[in-house]
């Protein structure tokens, strides 16, 4: 299963509309979507090596700007919106505590979350939410997500044949992986936040 869903991964990353289908997730990402943008970002860069950066560039793009998306959510809309989504990824008895940790760290909570499979869009909501600066809320998110988005590209243009054949070769761990890593982010933010 995992193999048939890389495969078609890959053929898709290498096609000339990847660039948008990544843009389209990096922007849901921080708003509203679950799945972090790393899963189309890692094999497109895999897949065209020389665009890894321009891969990055997208990515960390669409990602702010669905972070001002996700500010306009917690700041516009936290009674609707926000809290439906609050609800839906089942943090809605730890949103008082995030808020009041927020208050008192929230630039820190931008930059190190951003970095991390934590979702985002808690942040992005929160900080809307909390009427953080929004300059300084944009600015950080520039900071973060270039950090992690960039990252993983250059390493991916640096060491990418034999990451893509230690990916291809353990596959399925690395899927299992990564999908425990994905749900232990929302354990996280819902069980020790």
């Amino acid at each position: 299963m995992f193999r048939k869903l890389y495969d078609w991964t890959m053929r898709q990353a290498a096609r000339p509309k990847a660039g948008r289908a990544l843009a389209v997730v990096s922007f849901l990402e921080s708003s509203i979507f679950p799945i972090p943008p790393d899963v189309m970002l890692i094999p497109m860069c895999l897949a065209n090596r020389e665009r890894a950066f321009q891969y990055a560039l997208i990515c960390s793009v669409a990602s702010v700007l669905g972070g001002i998306a996700g500010y306009a959510i917690g700041h516009f809309l936290i009674e609707t919106m926000g809290q439906w989504i609050i609800n839906l990824y089942g943090y809605a008895d730890k949103w008082h505590a995030f808020e009041a940790a927020y208050a008192e760290w929230g630039v820190w909570i931008i930059l190190i979350k951003g970095l991390t499979p934590i979702p985002y869009k808690l942040v992005t909501i929160a900080s809307g939410a909390a009427h953080f600066s929004l300059t300084v809320f944009i600015l950080a998110s520039i900071v973060t997500r270039g950090i992690r988005f960039f990252l993983i590209a250059g390493l991916l243009w640096k060491f990418g044949p034999p990451i893509r054949e230690f990916i291809e070769r353990r596959l399925a761990v690395l899927m299992w992986i990564f999908f425990i890593g994905l749900i232990g982010g929302f354990v996280v933010i819902k069980y020790l936040v």
